[in-house]
């Protein structure tokens, strides 16, 4: 296996890992941002306040995002398992 083909797949693998996550991590950031908004607004700084949305929300997104997901890295690991063919070389 020649170089090109190990940073060719590691560069899919790194897309293919930012691809499934980014819906958890923008919900993750959207919700801090409001929250520390809200924050901000209020002049309470409590962890709880801050901490207890956001899992709750991440978990939410994650609930709703896993079916998508594992669909999504199905489809790449079958892809991937499918043709050898550049590996063997």
């Amino acid at each position: 296996m020649n170089m090109e083909v190990v940073i060719s797949l590691s560069r899919r693998t790194l897309e293919e890992a930012l691809t499934v996550s980014a819906p958890i991590l923008i919900v993750g950031i959207l919700i801090s941002l409001i929250v520390s908004v809200g924050q901000v607004i209020t002049s309470v700084q409590d962890v709880t306040i801050s901490t207890v949305p956001r899992l709750v929300a991440v978990a939410g997104a994650l609930f709703v995002a896993t079916p998508w997901m594992l669909r999504h890295l199905i489809t790449y690991m079958v892809s991937l398992f499918g043709d050898f063919r550049p590996f063997i070389k």
